[in-house]
């Protein structure tokens, strides 16, 4: 039996485990996506839900990426973080075959980055990064039909049923989609509006409201929100300026509470910079002041990214067998002992 976060993502379960009521569990705090390729496919055609799979390189150094494994292993064992999140272009896994069976090579070595993850003893999400698209083409609008989309869950589901520690985050970040009904009544992807924490009450949380588990109970599904603290809110930016405090998640907070239900932040960060010290490290003690209706949060991003060109870098440097952070992650998401 499965718990569900609805970016909405599912958190694998016991039948023993599961809670009567609400999702109650080890408050979940990290650092980072871990980033599972070099793609170096454009940022817009990425929101496209573009993915060019001979420029993806996962992030495990037996593959020939950067030390995923071990950036993971230090952010837990130094940093007591517990939850990473695994991006993956929705082609990579089944090798460009729209409809297809998971690729065994392509899936495999996503897989092997899953078990790294798990090996930490982490909370990992496999996140289908594709923004409600496929090339460009709206899920259940013209692009992929809906009994494709939840085919490819079926199958990830059926490969990590019996793993306790596996999230699914089903799809990052749909936007600009004409009709959010038309993805389909049953279908716990109807979001809009960039999963935007602020615009969540209002826009993609009633849509999703009506979204259950087959027995009629909301047990285990937990909405995936995102927000930023650049002056657009896009995550491109260096320097923080917005408080997402009064405009977001208070705003948010009330709202789960009226519905009884709650949230992940599944992607914030900013620039290892002195104004995202103060409003990124801001909102984190917001979050975990207000635990009862947000399980935790995670930043982006680490893996594969490039530490020394990237914006929003929270990959960790090693020296010998010593790793050092960056500032951001030193000010603001070491976890509370």
């Amino acid at each position: 039996m499965k718990f569900t976060i609805a970016s909405i993502g599912t958190l694998a379960a016991s039948a023993s485990a599961l809670p009567q009521a609400r999702l109650q569990r080890e408050r979940l705090v990290s650092s980072t996506s871990v980033s599972t390729s070099l793609d170096l496919t454009s940022a817009a055609q990425q929101m496209q839900g573009t993915c060019v799979t001979t420029k993806v390189y996962p992030p495990l150094l037996a593959l020939g990426g950067p030390d995923g494994q071990g950036q993971m292993s230090h952010f837990v064992n130094d940093n007591s973080m517990n939850i990473f999140r695994l991006p993956v272009g929705w082609q990579f896994l089944v090798n460009n075959q729209l409809g297809g069976t998971l690729d065994s090579g392509n899936f495999g070595q996503y897989d092997q980055l899953v078990k790294a993850c798990l090996g930490t003893g982490a909370t990992c999400v496999i996140d289908i990064h594709n923004y409600a698209r496929w090339n460009g083409q709206i899920i259940g609008q013209g692009g992929p039909t809906n009994d494709q989309f939840a085919n490819l869950w079926s199958q990830l589901a059926t490969k990590y049923a019996s793993e306790a520690k596996i999230m699914f985050g089903l799809m990052n970040e749909p936007h600009d989609v004409p009709d959010i009904n038309a993805l389909g009544p049953e279908r716990p992807s109807r979001r809009n509006d960039w999963t935007s924490a602020a615009a969540f009450p209002t826009k993609s949380g009633p849509a999703l409201l009506g979204i259950t588990n087959p027995d009629n109970t909301t047990t285990g599904l937990v909405f995936d929100v995102h927000k930023y603290s650049d002056s657009d809110n896009s995550g491109t930016h260096t320097d923080c300026t917005t408080d997402n405090i009064a405009g977001a998640f208070a705003p948010l907070a009330d709202w789960l509470r009226a519905n009884k239900r709650q949230a992940l932040n599944t992607e914030m960060g900013g620039g290892n910079t002195a104004s995202c010290q103060k409003y990124v490290c801001d909102q984190i003690a917001y979050v975990n002041e207000n635990a009862d209706v947000y399980l935790g949060y995670i930043g982006w991003s680490a893996g594969s990214f490039d530490p020394t060109t990237y914006e929003l870098s929270e990959v960790p440097t090693k020296n010998g067998n010593a790793w050092t952070d960056s500032s951001l992650i030193q000010a603001c998401f070491k976890k509370a002992e």
